[in-house]
């Protein structure tokens, strides 16, 4: 079992795009759309720019959910590249395009298909639970696919007489067994980007901000999850903060939500918690966590692939059959009331 490695995160620095840029990438982007009958889904850590234009902007299940149902002939995927792979499963025949095909994610390298089919090996009674965050090779392994939204549905929803193995991140696996006490073998996998958040961070935020409800992704640190109000998935985060009755909210997940919650929330104030340097020292309040990953898309790099309808997700058709079925039995349950 592997664990990701952080060496290479970096902070990602952008320089704003001019109104006029920006106005004329959106009116080509919107042209491009109904020419090619195309939907724009984006997750919830993309660019304000990018959210902007997307016609859904969601966490992983809701995209999953949005690819399922869509009637468009191209869908273009502003997230990274498992995401990608996702929609292509249930969607075959569609065509499928990602603006930088670099656009990666940690716990989808930390987990190696080979390596998972060697545990595998070692128990035939595993009943593989893969968060939605790895490759379309990994997902082919498993027996149901969940996301933060619905780990803990899927879990109680598992055979009580298979033996679980959760794949491939261990801080989200160690929550869910908080939440269900169903025992599970878990992968060393992590999200690099939430495992920077440190408990002292989110205490002197306490203190400065006493009255702020903190809500916590549950990719985060233990130490970080138990000082939460409210631990949960993005969109749950949003709609917490829209019913709570508070007005200010500390938020501990990648930055990138913040616009939408802006956007959704204009009478509320949202604080970013600064995070640690690859280092472990100490960063200075300003730096807010962003994935490398999900930033490297841009609304230049949209409109070119929809120009060029690439980078194009294409997979095998083994692949393409056997991960489509703990998709969908992940989308079933997640139906049920």
């Amino acid at each position: 079992m592997n664990t990701a490695s952080n060496a290479d995160a970096r902070p990602v620095h952008r320089l704003p795009l001019a109104a006029a840029r920006r106005e004329e990438l959106t009116l080509e982007i919107l042209e491009l759309r109904r020419r090619l009958n195309a939907v724009i889904l984006a997750h919830n850590y993309q660019i304000p720019e990018i959210q902007d234009v997307a016609d859904y902007v969601g966490d992983s299940l809701g995209l999953a959910q949005q690819a399922a149902k869509t009637k468009a002939d191209v869908i273009v995927f502003c997230g990274v590249h498992f995401m990608a792979e996702t929609a292509k499963i249930l969607n075959p025949e569609k065509i499928v395009v990602l603006p930088d095909k670099d656009a990666g994610c940690s716990l989808e390298e930390s987990c190696p298909p080979d390596q998972l089919a060697a545990l595998q090996a070692t128990n035939p009674n595993f009943y593989t639970i893969a968060y939605i965050n790895c490759s379309a090779a990994v997902k082919a392994l498993s027996d149901v696919i969940c996301t933060s939204g619905n780990a803990e549905k899927i879990v109680r929803s598992a055979p009580a007489d298979r033996d679980l193995l959760f794949v491939p991140d261990e801080n989200l696996g160690q929550w869910v067994m908080e939440r269900t006490g169903r025992p599970m073998t878990l992968w060393r996998g992590n999200c690099y980007a939430h495992v920077e958040f440190r408990r002292d961070a989110v205490l002197r935020l306490r203190q400065r901000y006493p009255d702020a409800k903190v809500v916590v992704h549950p990719e985060s640190l233990h130490e970080v999850r138990e000082l939460a109000d409210e631990v949960c998935s993005t969109e749950k985060m949003i709609a917490y903060c829209k019913s709570s009755p508070a007005r200010r909210f500390v938020v501990v997940t990648e930055s990138g939500i913040i616009h939408r919650m802006q956007k959704e929330c204009p009478d509320k104030e949202f604080i970013c918690t600064p995070v640690y340097d690859v280092m472990r020292m100490p960063a200075d309040n300003c730096r807010c966590s962003e994935c490398k990953y999900m930033k490297l898309n841009t609304l230049e790099k949209l409109r070119d692939c929809m120009v060029r309808l690439a980078p194009r997700i294409e997979l095998p058709a083994e692949i393409l059959e056997r991960a489509r079925r703990p998709i969908e039995r992940m989308l079933e349950i997640s139906a049920r009331p």
